[in-house]
């Protein structure tokens, strides 16, 4: 019935997916109405009515009219994409009209399928349908479920944000809520209702079995309870999304599902309890809120380690559950749409309460996992054991088995992509709330390099207890790369974390704030117009242009400061628009997104959109410049991506081998060569060995007064006499010392910036003489030696290089080259040990890189800058290679660096290290401008000036207005006028911005025989002045 357009533009799903009838046909129930009438005819003797309960060729039939009941389904394909399922059945009479003073009533089944979890709303719309059909004619069915279903096929789905949809379809106004955000899921369910069928400590043991991918069954003698419980299990367990079979209702048919060998969650009738238990599963009965297994009474699985857990019952005892409470001080309801909307709003804010105590559950749980202690964003590697270590030791148990799944291994892989989430939002939210409560215990804790082991203050308390073999490898799946020898700048700061025993004092009284968006402002509903009576072409043009008209007045009525509610409005008119086939309105609409909020700009429909213009159209919007913009910009994007498709994962590859590359390649002397699975195996074991043998020296207390408390001792060498004492010389990232043997004392040998000179000597002994190191000090007279022996040229390859590293460090004010000459030191001696050769030292002198060009070409810092520098960073370190630096940006508290064509840099000014990272378009950045103190404007070579909302740290809007590059920003200070902004641009233009409404109040162009400019703030603003 509806005109197809002639290239048709790619659409996202709607409402509406499918719609299916289950049920005998009418040829089938009438002949069933012949039996039943022979049956009766048989029974003459009788005068009373006769009712008929059988099963006839499998359907099964009631005497009586039956209670409606609904269920909920959920679809998986083959690549693990799902849909969702309302059913609704109900019992009709199977033969109306007939004089036969037999009845029965045959089974009918209802299903709306939809790509989105809308089970609420579905559930309204069957039961809207349902009453026209307890009233229909048997011959009107089929039409009245063809017309229920068209009419779903209107309705638009909204778009991620504070925006909801709403249609009427008599006798309820069925709503449609919307995502948080683009990676969010549609929250369409009553989440209270696990807390209403388990206990605080049942809830936490499925949500453990969960994580831990075991293979769970849930039991219920509702069907409906199942796929209910099931989805708000997994919504509680965001962002971690569950990655195993997921059938939260087996029929009796599929029963041998549960035989699979990999973990799953499935659901059954609690009919087939007996049937099911005799395998080997954790069956969780909903009904009475138990759990047990196939083989014994109680699970003995690790439990969800004890601080998370507290804090989860505590915040949940506050929850208000029931809805009658709320309902104790209003009147009695008059108006059901009215009660619904009630509900529907104490339900939204319970949801809400109860998605930040599940996502504060998994910051718990995994609080500080994703540090730079533990990640290596670089080389895409978790040190799994290192992580390890540092749990309490009750909970090592669990979380072995849970960084051995998949739902984990999904969710490292989002942290090693930076995906910023509602995870990485409350743990952000809520690091500095615990710092500030603990921040007495590291008062004095000033910015020094920080090691990735933890400090000899903190080992001598907690001790080595938990250090596990290299040979104990967690999982196959996990891997075992070399962690962290090469890190970031963030990493050498220092990263204030409390220990768990502090976390839990401090659980009690801190109260953390939410991860999630909550959108500041009110959720807003538009109302679809009342659907055409007739669905004919024109009736629904109509109805299109209705709503398109609706969205106009919407639009209209909202203020420019609501950007993010205009954009809403925009979207859904241009989703409209191109629905009903014009398509250059819908760019227009889609364009205004740049403005509003580019976050939802639906990019792939408008690229359909473009390409689907036929050539009349093209014309016209060339001759509107924002629409040509647009489509260059759209065909500009396109050409990218062909020229960069196969060599995406370019830059990722070097640099994830780069580490292995630059470590193997020095295993024979120098040259390049393959190097064997067991030999690096054996390089990676010393590496391992010598770390923990490092981490096993407890320090007395007397020792750890000399050294700092973020001290780590990374190299030990074996007892040695020198000339000081017998005893072992230990190295940190500041100093060498003496252990003295007997008593346990401390002799300070050197700070690396006070050697004067390193050298190997000798010493006599009888006939022979004995290596050993002899080390100058600035300041002593005396030298300092030790008869290290075979380790002696070892020994001076790393001394020499860490005091390499401290000269250049502090020339350059920048402490990542101390890091690095760290690494090189630490991965010298692992191939000193695995090479048992005469070629070792040669091979492990290969990597004294900072000693070497000390040596060749001094790296020399000017006097002038010298005595100003106070610190470097290097913007380009997790880049393959170097980047020029664009522009710079300082805000409160933050340093803003574009390089590499867009990529921008967010460093914490008073730590130096990177907090964000972000991509603004494909082209360089020309200028960079702090607005009204929660954004910041970015030119671009693209004609485009991008708009970063400091608060979320996300790029929602686009001005496009200039036609060349853009050049320079300027901001007007005057605190008594409008905050007005000026650009500039390449082909000479200069244009006022009112910063509140983003719309363009002056243009100016300037004839000028160059090509780029900038101008004066003073000069210009006082010329319009």
């Amino acid at each position: 019935q509806f005109e197809c357009l002639d290239v048709m533009a790619e659409l996202p799903s709607g409402l509406l997916e499918a719609c299916v009838v289950v049920g005998a046909h009418s040829d089938k129930l009438r002949d069933i109405h012949q039996v039943c009438m022979q049956t009766v005819s048989q029974k003459t003797d009788k005068k009373c009515d006769h009712t008929v309960e059988a099963k006839i060729g499998g359907l099964e039939l009631a005497s009586e009219q039956k209670q409606d009941s609904y269920h909920f389904l959920v679809f998986t394909d083959m690549f693990g994409n799902r849909t969702h399922g309302v059913v609704v059945q109900y019992y009709r009479n199977g033969h109306r009209g007939s004089s036969t003073k037999a009845r029965f009533y045959a089974p009918f089944a209802v299903c709306i399928i939809s790509k989105f979890p809308y089970y609420n709303a579905l559930k309204d719309c069957l039961s809207c349908l349902l009453v026209q059909l307890h009233t229909a004619r048997q011959a009107d069915f089929e039409e009245t479920v063809k017309e229920f279903s068209a009419k779903l096929s209107l309705v638009p789905l909204p778009p991620p944000g504070q925006l909801h949809v709403s249609f009427s379809l008599r006798p309820l106004q069925v709503y449609l809520p919307s995502r948080e955000d683009q990676d969010s899921p549609v929250v369409d369910i009553d989440l209270h209702l696990p807390f209403l069928c388990f206990t605080h400590t049942v809830l936490l043991q499925v949500l453990s079995y969960l994580l831990q991918e075991q293979r769970l069954v849930l039991f219920s003698c509702d069907w409906a309870r199942l796929t209910l419980v099931a989805e708000c299990l997994l919504l509680y367990l965001q962002p971690l999304s569950w990655q195993q079979p997921y059938v939260p209702v087996l029929a009796r048919g599929m029963l041998d599902f549960i035989m699979a060998p990999t973990a799953f969650l499935m659901g059954c009738h609690i009919s087939h309890f007996e049937e099911v238990a005799t395998e080997d599963l954790i069956l969780v009965n909903i009904d009475d809120g138990s759990i047990q297994t196939s083989w014994c009474e109680t699970v003995d699985l690790p439990a969800i380690p004890l601080v998370a857990a507290e804090s989860f019952t505590s915040r949940a005892e506050s929850l208000q559950l029931h809805f009658d409470l709320e309902l104790c001080h209003l009147a009695a309801g008059t108006d059901a749409n009215a009660l619904r909307s009630q509900r529907r709003d104490w339900q939204r804010r319970l949801n809400t309460h109860i998605q930040n105590i599940a996502l504060e559950l998994v910051v718990n749980i995994f609080r500080y996992s994703f540090a730079n202690d533990f990640l290596s964003h670089e080389h895409r590697v978790f040190n799994s054991e290192e992580f390890l270590r540092t749990r309490e030791p009750a909970d090592q148990l669990f979380y072995k088995k849970v960084l051995e799944t998949h739902i984990f291994h999904s969710f490292l892989r989002d942290r090693l992509n930076r995906k910023w989430d509602t995870f990485s939002r409350m743990e952000q939210n809520t690091q500095n709330t615990i710092c500030a409560s603990i921040i007495f215990l590291f008062r004095n804790r000033g910015m020094t390099e920080s090691p990735r082991r933890p400090p000899m203050s903190e080992l001598s308390r907690s001790g080595y207890r938990t250090y596990a073999s290299p040979d104990n490898k967690l999982s196959k799946r996990l891997g075992a790369s070399l962690p962290n020898l090469v890190q970031s700048v963030s990493e050498t700061l220092p990263i204030i974390r409390p220990k768990t025993s502090q976390l839990r004092k401090i659980s009690n009284f801190v109260c953390l704030p939410s991860g999630l968006k909550s959108p500041k402002k009110a959720v807003k509903v538009f109302r679809l117009p009342e659907f055409p009576p007739p669905l004919a072409y024109h009736y629904v043009q109509n109805y299109y242009s209705d709503m398109i008209a609706s969205l106009g007045k919407a639009i209209n009525a909202t203020p420019p400061e609501e950007s993010a509610l205009l954009a809403r409005y925009h979207y859904l008119r241009g989703l409209v628009n191109t629905v009903s086939n014009r398509r250059l309105d819908a760019l227009e609409d889609f364009q205004s997104l740049y403005k509003t909020d580019s976050d939802i700009f639906p990019s792939q429909m408008v690229k359909s959109l473009v390409d689907s213009l036929p050539e009349s159209e093209r014309l016209q919007a060339d001759r509107k410049a924002e629409l040509k913009r647009l489509i260059s910009r759209v065909k500009r994007d396109q050409e990218r991506e062909c020229a960069g498709r196969g060599n995406g994962h370019e830059e990722g590859t070097i640099k994830r081998f780069q580490l292995c590359f630059e470590s193997v390649c020095l295993f024979d002397a120098g040259h390049q060569k393959q190097v064997s699975p067991d030999l690096f195996k054996v390089f990676y074991t010393i590496w391992k060995e010598t770390e923990a043998e490092a981490q096993e020296v407890c320090l007395p207390t007397s020792v750890l007064e000399h050294i700092e408390a973020n001290e780590c001792v990374f190299k030990v060498s074996s007892s040695v006499k020198t000339s000081r004492g017998v005893g072992k010389i230990a190295m940190t990232q500041r100093r060498l010392f003496l252990l003295t043997d007997g008593r346990p004392g401390y002799v300070e040998v050197a700070q690396y910036r006070d050697l004067d000179e390193v050298k190997v000597s000798s010493a006599p002994f009888m006939l022979l003489r004995i290596p050993g190191l002899k080390l100058r000090v600035r300041g002593r007279k005396e030298t300092f030696e030790a008869n290290l022996k075979t380790e002696t040229e070892l020994w001076n390859l790393m001394v020499k290089e860490m005091w390499a590293g401290r000269f250049t460090a502090d020339q350059h004010k920048d402490p990542q080259y101390m890091q690095q000459a760290l690494t090189n030191a630490l991965l010298m001696d692992a191939v000193v040990g695995s090479l048992q050769s005469s070629k070792a030292i040669y091979a492990a002198s290969k990597l004294a890189y900072f000693d070497r060009i000390k040596m060749e070409v001094p790296m020399m810092v000017p006097k002038t800058t010298a005595e100003i520098l106070k610190h470097k960073i290097n913007p380009s370190l997790e880049l393959a290679s170097p980047q020029a630096v664009d522009v710079l940006l300082y805000t409160s508290g933050q340093l803003w660096v574009s390089v590499n064509k867009g990529k921008v840099m967010v460093f914490d000014a008073s730590s130096w290290s990177l907090t964000h990272t972000c991509h603004v378009g494909n082209a360089r950045l020309n200028c960079m401008l702090e607005v009204d103190k929660d954004q910041v404007w970015m030119g671009s070579e693209d004609s485009v000036i991008y708009i970063i909302s400091i608060v979320a740290m996300v790029c929602n809007r686009q001005l496009t207005e200039h036609r060349a590059e853009v050049t320079g920003l300027a901001v007007d200070k005057d605190k008594y006028s409008q905050k007005v902004a000026y650009s500039c641009s390449a082909e000479g233009t200069v244009m006022m911005w009112e910063v509140s409404t983003l719309q363009v109040s002056l243009i100016s162009t300037i004839v000028h025989t160059c090509l780029h400019f900038s101008f004066s703030l003073f000069d210009f603003y006082f010329s319009f002045r």
